[in-house]
């Protein structure tokens, strides 16, 4: 039995807390390029005073909450009638409709956003049509804009509200509503006084669930984002592999670990909740 219970503990020792302890101890160190690896360790806070005074790391840790809470409100106002429709469809069409949902999952990530920049590039599928419905001679490019990075994030992480979502609608009682009903409430009144109320476990999971990733994302910003989009998880990635500087990137991503504990452990909560209801 202690055997058992120490395995978790083993576990995350070797992958969570031995990482963040080299990561934390090379955030500490000064970068240094004739080195290899390129940083003498120490105890210097420089690089974590950098992050919270420097004009474009400010800039980006708020562009990315911000474009990670506008992706993460759009899944949710997509999303809800999404998962409120399968749940409210035929037992039997659920799996069906389900599958449709995770399918985008069966295509490698990387891939599909490569798929969107064929998409959205000013030759693209989209720009086509417009062109050749004659809707607009024009359309311009919305690859390289911030429109294109909050669509690919939608696209990307939109199956992750709905499945909490509809986990949390399917087991509302039908006897709910029939009551707000004989009570006198309307379809809307009843939505927002039983329905909505609810379903807030799955609305909170779902948020988190996309808001937490969306913060830290790279590969989409990168790819279907411009110059001007700045988010924290492209700057981590050219200090490191462009400017070379290790203790810099280390600092990047223990600031943003910091950012992200909140919300984990307000899902964390959450989950408990739900368990304890049932």
């Amino acid at each position: 039995m202690r055997l058992v219970i120490a395995l978790p503990f083993v576990w995350l020792a070797l992958f969570f807390l031995l990482p963040f302890g080299l990561v934390l101890a090379i955030a500490l160190g000064t970068n240094n390029p004739d080195a290899v690896p390129p940083v003498d360790l120490g105890l210097s806070l420089k690089n974590f005073r950098l992050l919270l005074t420097d004009d474009l790391y400010v800039a980006a840790w708020l562009s990315s909450l911000r474009i990670a809470a506008t992706s993460t409100l759009l899944c949710l106002l997509l999303g809800y009638p999404m998962a409120y429709a399968i749940a409210r469809a035929a037992p039997s069409r659920r799996p069906l409709l389900l599958m449709a949902v995770i399918l985008p999952f069966w295509t490698s990530f990387l891939i599909r956003i490569y798929a969107w920049m064929g998409l959205l590039s000013s030759n693209g599928i989209l720009n086509q049509v417009l062109r050749g419905t004659g809707l607009v001679a024009d359309p311009g490019t919305i690859l390289g804009t911030e429109w294109a990075v909050h669509l690919g994030i939608v696209y990307a992480y939109l199956p992750f509200m709905v499945l909490p979502l509809y986990a949390a609608l399917e087991k509302l009682d039908d006897g709910l509503l029939e009551a707000a009903s004989d009570l006198g409430a309307g379809p809307v009144a009843a939505f927002l006084t039983v329905t909505l109320p609810l379903s807030l476990p799955g609305i909170v999971a779902g948020c988190l669930l996309v808001f937490i990733p969306a913060v830290g994302e790279f590969v989409i910003p990168d790819l279907l984002g411009g110059t001007d989009t700045l988010m924290i998880g492209k700057v981590l990635w050219d200090e490191f592999f462009l400017n070379g500087d290790w203790p810099l990137a280390s600092a990047v991503a223990i600031c943003l670990l910091v950012l992200l504990v909140g919300p984990i452990v307000l899902f964390q909560r959450q989950q408990a909740k739900s368990l304890e209801r049932r």
